[in-house]
């Protein structure tokens, strides 16, 4: 279930009759418990309750009770032993009239009547699965009118399925931004009366809601009519006393889709809330999953949240003009050229969604400006902050739409907020008629015609609010010559999952070449922002996925963003989505920040530490301005040649599972000289192992004479014949063979490709020269073992994740770049019989513990003490072989690392470009 789903269950089980006994299974239902889980509590088969309530182990203990006794039964849930034992996360108590609850581990509480307990329910929200962000706990509201929306669009599109269609959606949309206007304005003052339009609506509705719709039409027209113009335009006596609202909010068409008697009931409640809780940064972005089928699934999460953004917005330019507020102190002259400044910053998001990151800006803004205004002694005074200082580019209609609102709303709430109502109604009518969020390509539109670096001679005029005519996107700003930051949040979309549309976006801005077939797609936001700091240094940041910062994409990105003379002025080091984390759970990102000016501070954000740095690497550490780049052969010419295994590309015919082999040899015992063992990602980690079928070109009339072995290969050379592929249909002519072959009859080392997210050392592992290599792992063939305590190390694990491509917080390591860019000093023979007794170390404690798997020897929580030992004596032997002693930390590892990356390139003359396809690229 998501929020608004359990936020409605909530709310429809208050409005039934209290029944003591199954409240605490129908509280738990609306969490999402399912029934046979319910059942097992009801028959006491896992409720561990000792005080006679209802205890389910790990979530949460219930006990309802006698009128009035709530706060003791609270007392007793508290103190119960079985509370402790079944590690509940909170206790709840109830009489159907009063209701208490509290989180036992952080110690917060609710208390509130009863009926208004669904105020409250993003509390609880862990008990259905959900690790949430603060905000959406405390601000419930915005879920709960999420909620209400959703039922009546769903409701609506019932009775005019057209609407949810073609161009009838756009109008869907607008109807519903005028609804949330509406809503906004009649509990807010802006209507003379609270709750007026609903309560009109009510009125002047039939019961069977057969007018409704002509209702809300009257009204939106007489919105949309200045008062001179009413008399003669037929507006009615019940509608006249609604102001004039312009902003061209309601022009256009005033056609309302039907109301059936239940969406009808569905806006009278709507209505009902008290929408002066209304949060524009993070209602905006949840209500455009209402109109996006494929994000309703995810209703009341779909946001940005409020220090994700801050992350962004506050070492972009605000904790400068914070910084600067302090300076001023209480200097007039000097405050009043900070208001001047502030008047004219642009705030630039070229993918704004419902625009959250405009909002927050603006908030944050008016309240250093409100301060200004304060220690000047003019409280009372008119921002100079104008709302088309704040530009947007979306994709979609209904977010643009409600970016433009969510934009107007913040203005008046703030106006409220550091004027008082009076000041903030008198000004806030009629709306601006100009149109500041564009809807649109952000990646084939110009974004100098959107947001110019200077003033325009042009003001936009669109047909109605939410109409963008391209051709005419400049608007005047009110303040010349001042600042622009362009932020956001651009979607990600790897390269592997962009649909054509995107990847002929990014071959728009990459402008040519192939390297943006491996990039993602949030990596054209920076280069057009950079093509944009060309006509005027501007600064920028962005939230991205960590992968930017990792693998091939460094060079692809930083070579052209380097060139035009960016460099990194801050980064937050990868951090989990934190909006869901069981929807987002595989989502890690990190946000850089992009200046030309040299003499800016740089900073580095490792969770809650900063650090002032004299310049910052792509891969967002303290370094040097350059990326690692591919080559053909290692850096450190004592490291043996790494290249990815043999390919099969056989259709599965020429590979075997563990009974398949056994299968085989039973029918054909001769074949036995034939099969290998075949080892890749997978078997290294579970230490499993399939079969192939491995034949010499001189074997293959031996081959062809076994049946079962002849009939593979006929399958193979059919599986290849019909490919697409020229190359695949190439191999058919020797359907016997893998189809890319790089075995040699050695020992070798294995290394997988990939990682999981939380390993603490990369696993190579020695196998037999008749083990087979497949293309998901590389192999080095060497018996040298200290190659294996070099790939063992902590070292090495943290320049693979630094450098490496990633899978979240996993690795995707690379040959060309992981494994021939790792910097290490000349070894000395005694050096290298110091690590060969540390891997022989590593292999015997792991043998130890036979048969566990790697991955279950590797887990960081469970990892068996004598192995963790070894791996700490291998740790200190290479690294006094780097500098003498152990490494303080991580990040002095990969400072070492990439200084003497730079070293060692540099006595080694130009590097040598490597094909792209060589050697099994990551």
């Amino acid at each position: 279930m998501n929020a608004v789903e359990i936020e409605q269950a909530v709310t429809d089980l208050t409005e039934q009759p209290f029944d003591p006994v199954e409240f605490p299974y129908a509280f738990l239902a609306a969490f999402g418990n399912k029934e046979t889980t319910l059942k097992r509590l009801r028959t006491g088969a896992t409720n561990k309750s000792d005080v006679g309530g209802v205890l389910q182990a790990n979530n949460i203990h219930i006990l309802t009770c006698a009128p009035g006794q709530v706060r003791q039964a609270l007392a007793t849930l508290r103190g119960s032993q079985a509370t402790a034992k079944a590690k509940a996360k909170f206790i709840l108590a109830t009489d159907g009239v009063d209701f208490e609850a509290e989180d036992l581990a952080s110690g917060e509480t609710v208390a509130c009547a009863y009926k208004g307990f669904p105020d409250h329910f993003g509390f609880f929200l862990a008990l259905a699965g959900i690790s949430t962000v603060r905000q959406i706990s405390e601000n419930a509201f915005d879920i709960r009118a999420t909620s209400r929306l959703n039922r009546l669009y769903v409701e609506l599109l019932k009775d005019n399925p057209e609407w949810g269609q073609g161009e009838r959606r756009q109008d869907m949309n607008k109807f519903m931004a005028r609804l949330i206007f509406c809503f906004f304005a009649e509990d807010t003052g802006i209507f003379a009366g609270k709750g007026r339009f609903t309560e009109t609506v009510g009125t002047m509705s039939a019961r069977d809601s057969s007018n409704t719709h002509e209702v809300i039409a009257t009204l939106f027209r007489a919105m949309n009519t200045k008062r001179e113009d009413r008399a003669g335009g037929g507006i009615p006596r019940w509608a006249d006393e609604f102001p004039y609202v312009n902003g061209r909010l309601f022009s256009g068409s005033d056609e309302v889709p039907r109301f059936s008697k239940i969406a009808r009931s569905y806006l009278l409640h709507v209505g009902g809330l008290d929408w002066t809780k209304i949060n524009p940064d993070i209602f905006g972005s949840m209500i455009q999953a209402i109109t996006e089928d494929d994000e309703r699934g995810e209703l009341g999460m779909h946001y940005t949240s409020v220090p994700n953004i801050l992350k962004v917005l506050n070492p972009l330019f605000l904790d400068d003009l914070r910084a600067r507020l302090e300076d001023a102190g209480d200097n007039p002259r000097t405050l009043l050229n900070l208001r001047k400044r502030i008047a004219r910053i642009r705030v630039f998001d070229p993918a704004c969604g419902s625009g959250n990151f405009l909002v927050i800006a603006y908030k944050e803004m008016r309240a250093i400006e409100a301060e200004i205004n304060k220690r000047r002694g003019e409280p009372d005074r008119a921002s100079d902050i104008p709302l088309t200082n704040f530009r947007g580019i979306e994709l979609r209609d209904f977010p643009a739409e409600i970016a433009r609102l969510a934009l107007v709303i913040a203005e008046y709430q703030c106006d409220v907020l550091y004027r008082g109502q009076k000041l903030a109604l008198a000004e806030f009518l009629p709306l601006s008629s100009e149109n500041w969020i564009v809807c649109g390509n952000a990646l084939r539109l110009d974004w100098l015609s959107i947001c110019p670096s200077t003033g325009a001679c042009v003001k936009m005029q669109a047909d109605d609010l939410f109409g963008t005519p391209l051709d005419q996107a400049e608007i005047d700003f009110e303040n010349e010559g001042g600042e622009t930051y362009i932020c956001g949040n651009p979607p990600f979309k790897g390269a592997r999952k962009q649909t054509l549309a995107q990847k002929s976006d990014m071959a728009l801005v990459f402008g040519g070449g192939n390297d943006y077939k491996d990039c993602d797609y949030v990596v054209a936001w920076y280069i057009k922002a950079s093509e944009y700091s060309n006509v005027r240094a501007t600064d920028f940041a962005f939230v991205s996925t960590n992968s930017i910062s990792r693998g091939e994409q460094v060079e692809h990105l930083w070579s052209r963003l380097y060139r035009n003379g960016e460099s990194i002025l801050f980064g937050h080091t990868q951090f989990r989505w934190a909006n869901n984390a069981k929807l987002n759970a595989g989502v890690w990102c990190v946000i850089i920040g992009v200046t030309r000016d040299k003499a800016k501070r740089r900073r580095i954000f490792d969770g809650e530490t900063v650090r002032e740095v004299a310049s910052i690497s792509p891969y967002l550490i303290a370094g040097n301005e350059d990326y690692i780049r591919q080559a053909a052969g290692a850096l450190a010419t004592q490291l043996p040649k790494l290249v990815s295994g043999n390919m099969a590309r056989d259709g599965g015919n020429l590979i075997l599972e563990s009974d398949e082999k056994e299968s085989l040899l039973k029918e054909a015992p001769n074949a036995r000289p034939l099969l290998r063992p075949l080892i890749g990602t997978t078997e290294i980690r579970q230490g499993t192992r399939r079969w192939c079928i491995w034949v010499e070109d001189d074997d293959v009339g031996f081959a062809m004479s076994i049946e079962p072995i002849r009939k593979r290969i006929e399958a193979t050379r059919d599986f290849r014949l019909r490919s697409k592929a020229p190359t695949t249909i190439g191999y058919s002519r020797i359907p016997h063979r893998f189809a890319q072959r790089c075995h040699i009859e050695s020992s070798s080392i294995v290394l997988p490709k990939n990682t999981v997210d939380g390993i603490p050392y990369l696993t190579p592992d020695f196998v037999s020269s008749n083990t087979i290599t497949t293309d998901l792992a590389f192999v080095t063939f060497t018996d040298e073992e200290w190659v294996l305590a070099i790939l063992s190390s902590t070292l090495h694990r943290i320049w693979a994740e630094a450098i490496s491509g990633g899978l979240g917080a996993g690795i995707r390591y690379s040959s060309l770049l992981t494994y021939n860019g790792f910097p290490l000093p000349v070894l000395t023979e005694k050096n290298k019989a110091d690590l060969t007794r540390c891997a022989e170390d590593i292999l015997l404690a792991r043998e130890r513990h036979f048969p566990a798997t790697i991955a279950e020897l590797y887990d960081a929580e469970k990892m068996p003490d004598d192995l963790r030992a070894a791996h700490e004596r291998n740790d200190e032997v290479l690294e006094r072989i780097y500098i003498g002693r152990r490494f303080k930390n991580d990040t002095e590892r990969l400072e070492k690392l990439f200084d003497l990356y730079t070293k060692m390139t540099a006595s080694a003359g130009p590097a040598k470009g490597a094909k792209r396809k060589a050697g099994g690229k990551a």
